[in-house]
């Protein structure tokens, strides 16, 4: 298939369950400038990177976003939370549709009450009501019959500390304690900033989106003290590695064209897509991305497409893993 960021991939290599331990997936080194290819472990991580490299990653967490209710006249409903509007109000998708006024019962203790066609307030909304009553957002094209416990900890990473994810930002499942350990014991600096992923991350962009340049919007935070120490690291000449996508989006929606960070908190709608040139990122961790999708582009971006496009051919060719629970790229 020749057209731009589409590829064909045989169902068998699409990734249910995640390497065991997360470490042991596969790692493709890939050369930006010249497509030149290394393989490796993720666990090798530690040797493929300099010293003085910066490691950025996102430590949303995931909350178990996914509702299964009853409608008052006895239909059953699922909904999946996408983003937490105000107070108990949240921005949803439905299968099947919901329609304003209906009354959803989720538990005998939680119910909500439909505002539109997309969004509902909950009886009771709090993320340890959640818990108690949600499932792990799951990507569709992942098929899993392990136990919901054992669900929530493969689709977080190890360091998420702030909730609001309706998906995992999957570059970062990668890593392990000890792999932190051995960055630490190496004294490669690592930061952290916040993105909550929703569910636009996964779709292929709409005519609209790719006409106005704007994607789904997403939010974050950057603090003024990580900005400081990556904009001095910058300064430095030393290489700063965004650890997934949504990583890079904030970097890249915070430096200004000198290439400057500026500490924000809100919401982005950047859309990364060739010929982007980027501002901050000089190198991405990312795993392997659906066909079609912004995330295809943004690599190609930070590459080309036709180094992308080969790259993924060699991966396919030698059994990798791809999607969430699958194995990643190293591109600097």
């Amino acid at each position: 298939m020749n057209k731009p960021y589409f590829y064909y991939l045989p169902d068998n290599l699409i990734a249910n369950t995640p390497s065991t331990p997360r470490d042991h997936s596969k790692l493709l080194q890939i050369n930006r400038l010249t497509g030149k290819l290394f393989h490796h472990h993720f666990y090798d991580l530690p040797d493929l990177l300099n010293p003085t490299d910066v490691l950025v990653f996102n430590n949303t967490k995931v909350f178990p976003a996914r509702l299964h209710g009853v409608k008052t006249t006895g239909g059953k409903v699922e909904v999946l939370l996408l983003k937490k509007l105000e107070n108990d109000l949240w921005h949803v998708i439905s299968h099947p549709g919901i329609k304003p006024g209906q009354i959803i019962n989720f538990s005998s203790e939680v119910s909500a009450q439909v505002v539109t066609d997309h969004s509902l307030k909950l009886s009771a909304g709090s993320f340890q009501t959640l818990s108690k009553i949600g499932h792990t957002p799951l990507p569709p094209y992942i098929h899993s019959s392990q136990k919901e416990a054992v669900l929530r900890k493969q689709y977080q990473t190890v360091y998420a500390k702030s909730q609001g994810s309706a998906a995992a930002p999957t570059a970062g499942l990668h890593f392990t304690n000890r792999l932190l350990g051995q960055l630490e014991d190496r004294h490669i600096q690592t930061e952290f900033l916040t993105l909550h992923v929703g569910l636009g991350t996964f779709k292929p962009p709409t005519p609209d989106q790719l006409a106005s340049g704007h994607l789904h919007s997403e939010w974050f935070t950057l603090s003024s003290q990580t900005a400081a120490r990556l904009n001095l690291a910058k300064s430095q000449g030393r290489r700063v590695i965004a650890v997934g996508t949504t990583t890079t989006r904030v970097l890249e929606s915070c430096a200004d064209t000198s290439g400057l960070l500026t500490p924000q908190s809100g919401e982005t709608d950047i859309f990364i897509k060739p010929p982007y040139k980027f501002k901050f990122v000089d190198g991405l961790i990312t795993n392997f991305h659906l066909p079609g999708s912004s995330l295809i582009m943004l690599v190609s971006a930070f590459s080309s497409w036709e180094i992308i496009q080969k790259a993924y051919q060699q991966a396919i060719a030698k059994n990798y893993r791809f999607y969430s629970f699958g194995d990643a790229c190293l591109i600097t």
